[in-house]
């Protein structure tokens, strides 16, 4: 077995390539999950969380401190529980659905116009000592999650956006360029302060869906290709690796994602089209790093831990050769109602299974 290493070099060699001791692990569960397994396993925080199953990764993200009036969670309308960086009062679970699409008749002078966000609004004090209490330990995430996409639809409707994708694209690129300056303005403001001390600048869309991408891989290009490259292009001037989350079968635009400049994809939901893992490992195994796989839309959530042991043991057998794999659930929001004894067996099987051997 190869010598012991820290989680950082353990992540760092993956993205590398190359095989480190085992095969790092990512832990993505919704706070509420969190909460309950600190709980149930009597830990006393959630780091002792992380700690305990062995996760490889740490989080850590700038805060609001712009004009309550445009807060995420406060001066809300009666029914709202978040508003977006653009304004979009949203209701439901979690992030919730979008209540109102304040740009969908806009004319591209009113975009330039719209009261676009500060990205000072969000403080990155305090940030150097929360990551300097890991020690060094652990492959750090940082940059804004930038879902430069959802917010478009937030701001536009989906069937509204994508009409204008093809009747108006000289609007749709506006729209995406005010949304991109911000999250970039907000991430760079984390790096200048934190960059020495992290690793990956982790982002999100989800361009898939159960069947296939959302869009052709020609409209995915001509979109969004650019604003991609230019948020990896920053984590690359800060030296970091560049993660995006993607749910759904967007295999056919991974080609264009590596493009774009990506070192990892995140989520990896074998239950949809093109995304198996024997698949990915073969076509993109040592130009992507691969991050998922094991399923959390029927194994996790509706499995044994003897079936999650069963099925984390697969992925592991095709994709820990060569390096360039994580193993994480297909998500990184995996919900509370999901087992907590199956949570704890797939990360014991990666710690049982997932080493290397010489």
């Amino acid at each position: 077995m190869a010598g012991s290493m820290t989680s950082r070099e353990r992540v760092l060699t993956a993205f590398a390539f190359e095989e480190p001791d085992r095969v790092p692990a990512w832990l993505g569960a919704a706070p509420e999950t969190r909460e309950l397994l600190v709980e149930r396993l009597g830990l006393e925080d959630d780091e002792g969380l992380s700690v305990y199953l062995g996760d490889d990764f740490r989080r850590v993200n700038a805060t609001y401190d712009g004009p309550d009036e445009f807060g995420p969670e406060t001066n809300l309308a009666p029914g709202s529980t978040y508003r977006s960086p653009f304004g979009v009062e949203r209701h439901g679970y979690g992030w919730g659905m979008p209540r109102a699409h304040p740009l969908a008749d806009a004319t591209i002078s009113q975009i330039h116009d719209y009261a676009w966000p500060d990205p000072a609004w969000m403080s990155v004090t305090g940030m150097r000592g929360e990551v300097e209490a890991w020690g060094g330990q652990y492959a750090v995430l940082g940059g804004d999650w930038s879902p430069f996409w959802h917010d478009a639809i937030d701001l536009l409707d989906m069937e509204n956006l994508i009409l204008k994708m093809h009747e108006q694209p000289e609007l749709v690129d506006a729209l995406h360029e005010h949304i991109v300056d911000y999250y970039f303005g907000v991430s760079e403001r984390i790096f200048e302060e934190t960059a020495d001390l992290l690793d990956v600048f982790f982002i999100g869309n989800d361009f898939g869906t159960m069947i296939g991408p959302v869009m052709s891989e020609e409209m995915f290009r001509r979109f969004f290709v650019p604003h991609l490259k230019r948020l990896s292009d920053l984590g690359h001037d800060f030296g970091l690796k560049v993660m995006m989350h993607c749910c759904g079968g967007f295999a056919p635009l991974i080609p264009a994602m590596i493009d774009a400049g990506l070192d990892g994809l995140q989520a990896l939901q074998p239950s949809a089209r093109g995304m198996e893992p024997a698949e990915l490992k073969a076509a993109y195994g040592d130009r992507i790093l691969l991050n998922g796989c094991i399923d959390t839309q029927f194994v996790l959530i509706e499995g044994t831990p003897d079936l999650v042991r069963s099925r984390t043991r697969e992925v592991l057998e095709v994709m820990k050769p060569g390096g360039g794999y994580v193993a994480s659930p297909s998500h990184d929001y995996v919900l509370p109602e999901t087992p907590l004894e199956n949570i704890a067996a797939l990360y014991e099987t990666d710690r049982e299974h997932g080493a290397y051997t010489r």
